[in-house]
């Protein structure tokens, strides 16, 4: 601890001079108020040097504060810069964090407080589209680095004194601000407490994105409990449900938990579209979801140990092809996967300049010239090529569908369909038995609830239904219900 203000400037100057030698971007002005020292501190490039001259320097250096210490600041706070924004702060360790946030800070003679002003000014990109949400029919705005702004943007949506945000903070190091968000009344007392536990229990040294947070979130398994968007629109529809968003500073991604397995097939454009559009869609993608998972292993496992089950002319196709290849088709689909992978992870990194470069390359040159010279055969390339293609249809979920589809190929290489079968049943024991704050991960698959179902997860129901009786996630089927 460091400590609070003395009222002595030139030791209070001295604490702050010594936390940032060799900071060149630490501005100090010392001033003389009628006769009263005082200095003024901010950090340069964090602030705006406009609002500092404008409505703290030239209104200060005006002033004739009186004699007496204890009059002082109330003197400067009420009649000199009464219309800035400020507070009295007395920990040296809060002012410190409050500099390094963009704060500037008065410190005055004799003087047992110091004067915080909001004066941010440093940059912040505007609302843009997300490029990972892209919607048809929603709104194109999407969250920025500052998590203030994303308040805003929620707050515009949702109108209601109901609609809380709780400050907080984490990052022994970094002290970086988030806000949890939610909406009183609606959002579970329990959930909201156990989301605030586990981020005062966080533990980390430097927190630079939401991502850092996420794992003191959510139980360890393949699907996570904790959600993410950058949609404004998405966040007010899921604290409606009674969820918890967790903003945080210099990311533009927002937190939702609990959040379900199903909610990974569902989009903003599921409820502006007619029902039965939006069930359509969702049963392709649900489709999309098992051929991504399931379709190399299930063709490696039939090719290699069970030929029988396709019909005639299929299997002598695939067989003639792979007699033109060197390798077994296991290995070739392995080696097409690792392929795969390897130049996406490419076009994502890759300048954006040379993005079409890998994709001629990845198309043209390794695709179709290496079935041509007969390095690969075509099945095994379509196959993995659907499959990529078929993740890209659930996003949300292209993490876990990447390792489910090596771990289901290798078992279905190795023990045939057995092997999936086995893969997949392991699958489903870890969806059971995965919740997220009292809430199962499957609900209201598993515990089945057949109007839930129907109500908004294989279909769709009007909104003149849906808005009879809202959901809320604390009341879905398998959550213990605390007396």
């Amino acid at each position: 601890m460091a400590g609070t203000v003395t009222g002595d400037i030139r030791r209070d100057k001295a604490f702050f001079e010594q936390r940032f030698t060799n900071a060149m971007d630490f501005m100090l002005r010392d001033m003389d108020l009628g006769g009263v020292k005082a200095a003024l501190l901010a950090l340069d490039g964090l602030v705006s040097k406009q609002i500092i001259t404008l409505s703290i320097l030239n209104p200060l250096l005006a002033a004739r504060p009186p004699k007496d210490p204890r009059a002082r600041l109330s003197y400067i706070e009420e009649q000199v810069l009464g219309s800035m924004e400020q507070k009295r702060e007395r920990s040296l360790d809060t002012l410190l964090t409050l500099l390094m946030s963009g704060f500037a800070i008065l410190l005055v003679e004799g003087c047992g407080d110091a004067l915080v002003f909001g004066v941010q000014g440093f940059e912040t990109r505007g609302p843009e589209e997300p490029q990972n949400e892209v919607m048809q029919r929603g709104a194109k705005d999407g969250f920025t680095e500052s998590y203030q702004n994303n308040i805003a943007m929620i707050r515009r949506r949702m109108k209601t004194t109901a609609l809380k945000f709780e400050k907080a903070q984490v990052g022994s190091e970094s002290h970086t601000p988030l806000a949890l968000c939610y909406l009183e009344g609606v959002a579970s007392p329990e959930i909201v407490a156990g989301v605030r536990e586990k981020l005062r229990a966080c533990d980390l040294e430097t927190a630079l994105g939401a991502g850092y947070l996420a794992g003191y979130l959510e139980r360890r398994g393949l699907f996570s409990g904790v959600g993410q968007t950058e949609r404004p629109d998405v966040v007010c529809g899921k604290i409606a449900e009674g969820r918890v968003a967790v903003l945080v500073e210099g990311t533009p991604s927002v937190l939702l938990v609990p959040f379900l397995f199903v909610e990974n097939f569902q989009t903003m454009d599921d409820y502006l579209t007619r029902p039965f559009y939006a069930a359509f869609i969702r049963w392709l993608k649900y489709f999309a979801f098992f051929v991504s998972a399931f379709l190399p292993g299930l063709y490696v496992a039939i090719a290699a140990h069970h030929p029988e089950l396709l019909p005639e002319s299929l299997m002598l196709k695939i067989a003639g092809e792979e007699m033109r290849t060197p390798f077994p088709v296991f290995l070739e689909t392995l080696l097409l996967y690792f392929l795969y992978e390897i130049l996406r992870e490419a076009g994502l990194r890759a300048p954006k300049s040379l993005g079409s470069t890998v994709s001629i390359v990845g198309g043209l040159v390794i695709g179709e010239t290496a079935v041509e010279a007969g390095v690969v055969s075509a099945p095994s390339l379509m196959t993995v090529a659907l499959t990529a293609v078929a993740g890209y249809a659930v996003s949300r979920l292209y993490e876990p569908l990447s390792l489910l589809r090596l771990v289901f190929l290798i078992l279905g290489g190795i023990f045939g369909v057995w092997g999936v079968t086995i893969g997949l049943t392991l699958v489903l024991l870890d969806l059971s038995a995965t919740g997220s704050f009292g809430v199962p991960l499957l609900s209201p698959v598993s515990p089945f609830r057949a109007r839930l179902v129907w109500r908004d997860v294989a279909a769709r129901e009007p909104w003149k239904q849906l808005s009879k009786r809202r959901a809320r996630v604390q009341d879905m089927p398998g959550v213990e219900k605390k007396s």
